[in-house]
């Protein structure tokens, strides 16, 4: 896990609860200064991954609504962190801020308070679907890396306790980073954590400050027996060629992939794993960022002869693959893994 010592803390006055203040006594060395909203910061003077790197904000989340979902989850719970300690070059969460350090939300109480209110205005049994086939889930990491987040706020743990011993509600997050100290903690099944995975080689480059695809690979069996539900997120998928031009690169390291995934996997924790794919969508404002930050990367992510527009729901413009080209994409990836892991359902795929 990454060694997060941030030399300034920000802080609003409504995060100072207990929880706020046990996290602020961590960082005993730390600059602290007040300010007036968690997502209104000053200008730091700090580069893109120094902000990452040194700065922690605590606020309160003011609004504690779930949202539908229907992929990864049923409903998104409200988020417990934004920002991470990761510079992934696609990161959507990095998009929508100018300064992005990691902020914890510390009226935990109040976020599962209203999971469980919100539970219970559901059906019960609940209608067996692709997200799960008995319990409500709720994404608790869609803004966030909770592998991370873990490590920095106990309140965490307890968001994992009430998950466990809820009858009607489960929860899922995705995760670049391996954080062995999660598997002193049994959630018996009711904490559903989804590594991502994509070709080692091209993570480098874009999964900026995040674990090896190898340690995610090899922490699988583990955290399944320690009683997580495992699954894998093959996203984003991105579509790429060889310096010499062959355009069929991208699914030969696929399959490379997905080999080292059947290697590595025990045959009583592929029985349960299921997977999602996502592949790439990006965004014009963020390539242009990423000129400056990590111009290697958008070599991969930036191929308009591959892309198309898209205004997304916020009003920005994305790029994602041209729906036709896509299409084949889809049916291709598929194939590959019916082929190379025909035990690794796909949850859904797009």
């Amino acid at each position: 896990m990454p060694d997060f010592k941030p030399s300034i803390v920000l802080y609003t006055a409504d995060a100072m609860n207990e929880q706020g203040e046990a996290i602020l006594a961590q960082y005993p060395d730390a600059e602290t200064l007040q300010v007036g909203q968690h997502n209104r910061l000053p200008e730091l003077g700090m580069s893109h991954f120094k902000v990452k790197s040194d700065v922690l904000v605590l606020g309160k989340l003011k609004t504690t609504t779930c949202k539908w979902s229907g992929r990864s989850s049923d409903y998104i719970a409200p988020s417990l962190a934004n920002g991470c300690f990761a510079g992934c070059a696609y990161c959507y969460v990095d998009r929508h801020k100018t300064v992005n350090p990691i902020t914890l939300f510390t009226n935990v109480g109040e976020i599962t308070t209203a999971v469980d209110q919100h539970v219970h205005t559901l059906p019960w049994p609940k209608p067996a679907n692709q997200t799960d086939p008995t319990y409500w889930t709720y994404d608790i990491g869609c803004n966030s890396d909770i592998s991370v987040d873990y490590d920095l706020n106990d309140g965490i743990r307890d968001v994992f306790a009430f998950y466990r011993d809820h009858p009607r509600a489960k929860a899922t997050f995705a995760t670049k980073f391996v954080n062995r100290a999660m598997l002193d903690f049994d959630p018996k099944r009711k904490v559903r954590i989804r590594f991502s995975l994509m070709p080692a080689h091209v993570s480098k480059l874009v999964d900026v400050r995040t674990d090896s695809i190898e340690k995610r690979i090899a922490a699988i069996n583990d955290f399944y027996d320690a009683g997580y539900d495992v699954h894998v997120n093959f996203s984003p998928v991105i579509v790429y060629s060889s310096p010499n031009g062959d355009r069929k690169q991208w699914r030969e390291d696929y399959r490379d992939l997905f080999r080292q995934l059947d290697a590595a996997v025990r045959p009583d924790v592929k029985a349960q794993l299921q997977s999602e794919v996502i592949f790439l969508t990006h965004n014009q404002a963020q390539h242009q960022a990423n000129l400056a930050i990590n111009p290697k990367a958008e070599e991969l992510l930036w191929v308009p002869e591959l892309q198309e527009n898209k205004q997304s729901q916020f009003g920005g413009w994305n790029i994602r693959y041209d729906h036709q080209l896509k299409g084949k994409m889809v049916a291709v990836f598929e194939r590959m893994v019916a082929e190379e892991i025909p035990w690794c359902g796909i949850r859904y795929i797009f």
